[in-house]
């Protein structure tokens, strides 16, 4: 699919500069590549971005060079854009470059500049009697990036939908007498023939025993009859983030693996009819929870219910319990995240199914499409 296109991120540049006038700033300093990528399409792994109210300065050594050029001769063209090049350091190449456009009042993110970073910046603009100052901001991008705009969920909506094919490989893959690690391996390679241009994160497979633990990763453990085994994968197309799990039974489940599997199952549904706009994040969780505790499973929940999706594969909103003195998250047309509840029993195992949703203006759409009855599955 097409990067977005210049309108689109002429969009994203009047909306990230009303802060700079909320904020009383000259120039907003984005060293965050994430948050690069999306108010300028440059997709390298280094990078500075300088916003300000007529342009957007873009700081790149020699390698993104050409890349640059050729998308500025694209549909996908950033307006406004200046370049400039980084002979050596980019931090002295920042302070040229606000030097030269006369930035005196400079925004960084917080969230992205180290105490020795932002230390040397304040002393080397005062050695050179420039008259800076530097002033911390929180979440100006990422802010706007909770919403998506057409051109993500576009993307989304394609990075998700590839997933029904590579679930079926992966289910396939799940027979007793291979590794946890083959299995990864084959959803790895699948993942690939979709399309992906890489993993979201590590792929989890989590047979028997080790299915209670919510984070693990695949390892040499093989699989045995009656294991069930979590199946947690994604992956990035043209920067977007899908994020699925499904969890299946190798052989004939038992009857404990029913039980769980279907309060799951009704968990999740339960919280997505929940999704819509102007309802609280937690209340997505709260909706799930019910559910699990009313099955005497709540105590096997201990995760959040579902984080965002976008540009990265955890971002927000984060739909989880209310958190004392956060203000709550209402949800809103555009948002996208996970909704993957899940239960986890030391010493059985457990279960988790996710997917992925849009919030929409009436309620929400299920943007990964891939079948519920993978258990039982049977070789």
């Amino acid at each position: 699919m097409p990067l977005p296109l210049s309108a689109d991120l002429s969009s994203r540049h009047t909306r990230v500069r009303r802060t700079l006038d909320v904020l009383n700033l000259d120039a907003l300093v984005i060293t965050n590549t994430t948050n690069i990528r999306y108010l300028s399409n440059h997709a390298g792994s280094a990078g500075i971005l300088v916003v300000t109210a007529d342009a957007m300065h873009l700081l790149i050594d020699f390698r993104y060079e050409e890349a640059a050029r050729t998308l500025q001769a694209s549909s996908s063209a950033c307006p406004s854009l200046r370049t400039w090049p980084v002979p050596a350091s980019y931090d002295e190449a920042l302070l040229s470059c606000l030097t030269e456009i006369g930035a005196t009042r400079v925004g960084f993110e917080a969230a992205h500049v180290t105490v020795a970073r932002h230390d040397w910046l304040v002393r080397s603009a005062a050695a050179r009697g420039q008259g800076m100052t530097f002033r911390s901001t929180e979440r100006v991008v990422e802010a706007l990036r909770v919403v998506k705009d057409a051109a993500e969920t576009a993307m989304l909506r394609e990075s998700a939908g590839r997933l029904t094919k590579v679930a079926s490989t992966a289910v396939r893959a799940v027979r007793a007498g291979v590794t946890e690690r083959a299995v990864a391996a084959v959803i790895e390679a699948a993942m690939r023939e979709a399309g992906y241009e890489r993993q979201a994160f590590d792929t989890i497979v989590a047979s028997g025993p080790n299915a209670a633990l919510p984070h693990y990763r695949a390892g040499d453990r093989i699989l045995e009859a009656g294991d069930v085994v979590v199946l947690d994968f994604g992956g990035v197309l043209d920067g977007y983030c899908c994020d699925l799990t499904r969890t299946v039974s190798v052989g004939t489940p038992t009857a404990d693996a029913l039980r769980v599997h279907q309060a799951v199952r009704d968990a999740q549904q339960a919280a997505i009819a929940a999704v819509r706009p102007g309802v609280a994040a937690s209340a997505v969780d709260a909706a799930a929870r019910t559910v699990l505790e009313a099955r005497g499973l709540g105590q096997a929940f201990g995760h959040g219910t579902g984080h965002g999706l976008g540009l990265d594969v955890h971002e927000e909103p984060r739909v989880t319990r209310p958190q004392p003195d956060v203000q709550p998250t209402l949800l809103e047309a555009g948002m996208v995240f996970t909704v993957e509840p899940g239960a986890y029993l030391p010493g059985w195992g457990g279960v988790r199914i996710e997917d992925d949703v849009l919030v929409t203006e009436n309620g929400c759409e299920v943007l990964t499409s891939v079948p519920y009855d993978l258990l039982p599955l049977t070789h």
